[in-house]
């Protein structure tokens, strides 16, 4: 695989040269527009996106079929030959499904390391991604590029609020992830719950579906679960604070005074011992006390 590029060139520079190659179409250089095989065409592993709309690939197969294909997909050249997509893989699908043999290509030289960020940014510029797919590829581009939410927003086109915004989904549970994902919950309801436990996440979630709860009524629900779990420390804490400690101390000091490890953490009191002369002394202080 050519790797005689240096990082850190945008799609946006990359793409562009698909203008170019229109306009140089008989160059002979390996790099610029050609027509390649369909089959000699892999695609991309660092592609995030695994599921494509089938509805939307049949339109854009059928466009193709009749229109022509009028943005060229771009490759990278392997060294058997054959090609590795780095951006087009909904147009070389559409390909696929009009049973089109070959399609155009701009044959490019890049570094391996900017299959998944040319993936990730194409996806985000150009098909819709549900909004967990989205906070995902944001989230990857973060952290295997080691830039900040200011330079993707840059590269992306989008705020930098939005971004961060988007990121903080990934603090939900799983469970609401997953009907994000499947378009059951709005990311206007699913923002008030970060901070939720998850259990709450989905009693939360499964009553904004089964009660058709809107923002604001979820915003309620989510302030009672909150006051509710306040209410409950408070009376905890008064139920501890009006426990009389005096027996608690005296049984500590005893303990210690026989050297005897004892820690204690919130309510409970935890003995070690390391020896059957420790044991005997705790067996000796319950038998006297039982």
């Amino acid at each position: 695989m050519a790797k005689s590029m240096a990082l850190g060139r945008g799609l946006g520079e990359l793409l562009g040269e698909v203008g170019n190659a229109y306009e140089n179409e008989n160059t002979s250089s390996d790099n610029g527009l050609k027509k390649l095989n369909v089959s000699d065409i892999l695609a991309n592993p660092k592609q995030p996106r695994k599921i494509f709309d089938e509805k939307k690939l049949f339109e854009l197969s059928e466009s193709i079929k009749k229109h022509g294909l009028l943005q060229a997909i771009v490759v990278i050249r392997n060294d058997d030959g054959k090609y590795t997509l780095v951006s087009g893989e909904r147009r070389l699908r559409a390909h696929k499904l009009a049973k089109i043999d070959t399609i155009s290509a701009v044959v490019t030289d890049i570094e391996e390391l900017q299959l998944r960020e040319l993936a990730l940014i194409e996806n985000i510029q150009r098909d819709d991604l549900n909004v967990i797919e989205l906070a995902y590829s944001f989230a990857q581009l973060i952290n295997e590029h080691s830039i900040t939410h200011d330079e993707l927003s840059n590269r992306v086109f989008k705020s930098r609020s939005y971004i961060t915004n988007t990121l903080r989904l990934l603090q939900l549970s799983s469970y609401v992830q997953q009907l994000l994902a499947n378009n059951k919950l709005t990311s206007g309801h699913a923002k008030v719950m970060i901070g939720l436990i998850d259990d709450d996440q989905k009693k939360v979630s499964d009553s904004v579906i089964g009660q058709k709860l809107s923002v604001r009524e979820t915003e309620k629900l989510v302030k009672t679960l909150k006051t509710n779990d306040l209410n409950t420390n408070e009376i905890n804490k008064t139920t501890i604070s009006n426990y009389n400690f005096k027996a608690f101390d005296n049984l500590v000091n005893t303990f210690k005074s026989s050297n005897i490890k004892v820690k204690t953490e919130k309510n409970y009191l935890k003995i070690e011992f390391n020896s059957q002369d420790d044991i005997d002394k705790i067996s000796q202080y319950f038998n006297n006390t039982l």
